[in-house]
C-alpha cells in the first residue's frame, strides 16, 4: 500500500536510509536528514511504500526544470512499481509533463524497473573532491582571468550557452535571478579572457562544508591551451584560502576531457549518478 509519510513510519524510514547509505548498488536521489526531526520536515510530503506493516520503500516528487524530479523510488525487499505509478498520477494532477529520476550508476535493480516504467537515461554525472592542496597553474599566454563583480545578465547567458552545449538549467532564470544569484555572498564567479573577449568561466559556491566547483566551462576555440585547467586553479586557491576543506566537482559523462583532468590531478571519485528522465504525454 502507497500512502503519505506520517510521523510513525520515521523510525523505519530512517532504517531504510541507512541501509541505503551502506551500498552504492542501493543509492538514489533521497532526504540527506539522518535524524528523526530533521527527517519529519524532509519527507512530510513523501509517501511510503507499506507492506507487511514495515516500510518497505519511500518516493517524494518536487518540481525540477519544466516537470517534476522524484525522491527515490527507494525500496528493500520490494518492487517500486506502486510508487512510480503514484508519482506518474501525482505529476499529471499537477500539470507536470516530464518526470526526473536520479539512481546511482551502480543501481542495477532500479534502473532495469525505470526502464520497465518508460524512464530512459539521459546522462551520468560524475562527482569528484578533494582535500586543500596546491593546485596552483599558470595563467596561459594571452589569457587573464578576472573576478566578475557586477554581472551583465546577456554575457553571462552567452558565455554559459557557448561553453557547453547540453547546459541549460540557467538559461531559464531572469536577469533578476541571476544578478541576486551573484550577489550572494557564497558565490563566486571568474571569467577567463581572450583580449577583450570571455572564453571561459568557473562559478564556485561555498559553505563550511565544502565548496563546490558549480560549472567550468571553455568555448570550443579556447580549448587546449589551458585556460580550464587556470580557472580551476584560480578557484581552488580561493576556496582553500577561505577554509573550505573539501572541494567538489562534477562532469558529465560526454566530458571527457574534464573527467581526465580530474583524475589525473588526483580527484577522489565520491559519486556517479544517472539522470532518466521519463516523458508524460
Amino acid at each position: 500500500m502507497v500512502r503519505p509519510v506520517r510521523q510513525e513510519d520515521l523510525g523505519g524510514l530512517l532504517e531504510l536510509l541507512r541501509w541505503m547509505d551502506a551500498d552504492p548498488a542501493r543509492r538514489v536521489l533521497a532526504p540527506e536528514a539522518r535524524s528523526e526531526d530533521e527527517l519529519w520536515w524532509a519527507a512530510d510530503e513523501g509517501w511510503v511504500l507499506e507492506e507487511g506493516g514495515r516500510v518497505a520503500g519511500y518516493a517524494a516528487l518536487y518540481p525540477f526544470r519544466q516537470g517534476g524530479a522524484l525522491e527515490g523510488p527507494l525500496v528493500r525487499d520490494a518492487r517500486p512499481a506502486p510508487l512510480l505509478e503514484r508519482a506518474d498520477r501525482e505529476a499529471v494532477e499537477r500539470g507536470w509533463h516530464t518526470l526526473y529520476a536520479f539512481p546511482h550508476e551502480a543501481n542495477a535493480a532500479l534502473r532495469n524497473e525505470l526502464a520497465a516504467a518508460g524512464y530512459a537515461p539521459l546522462h551520468t554525472s560524475y562527482f569528484f573532491s578533494t582535500p586543500p592542496r596546491d593546485l596552483a597553474y599558470p595563467t596561459p599566454a594571452g589569457v587573464r582571468i578576472e573576478r566578475v563583480e557586477n554581472l551583465d545578465p546577456e554575457v553571462y547567458c552567452d558565455l554559459y550557452r557557448a561553453s557547453e552545449d547540453a547546459w541549460s538549467l540557467r538559461l531559464d532564470w531572469t536577469a533578476l535571478e541571476l544578478i541576486e544569484h551573484f550577489q550572494r555572498p557564497d558565490v563566486r564567479l571568474w571569467y577567463a579572457f581572450a583580449g577583450d573577449r570571455p572564453v571561459g568561466l568557473v562559478e564556485l559556491e561555498t559553505a563550511p562544508e565544502a565548496a563546490e566547483i558549480a560549472y567550468l566551462g571553455v568555448v570550443p576555440e579556447a580549448r587546449g591551451r589551458g585556460v580550464g585547467r587556470a580557472l580551476l586553479a584560480v578557484a581552488a586557491a580561493y576556496a582553500f584560502s577561505s577554509g573550505a576543506p573539501l572541494l567538489k566537482v562534477r562532469a558529465h559523462d560526454h566530458e571527457k576531457a574534464a573527467i581526465a583532468l580530474y583524475e589525473r590531478l588526483g580527484f577522489d571519485l565520491s559519486d556517479a549518478v544517472v539522470t532518466y528522465a521519463k516523458e508524460l504525454g
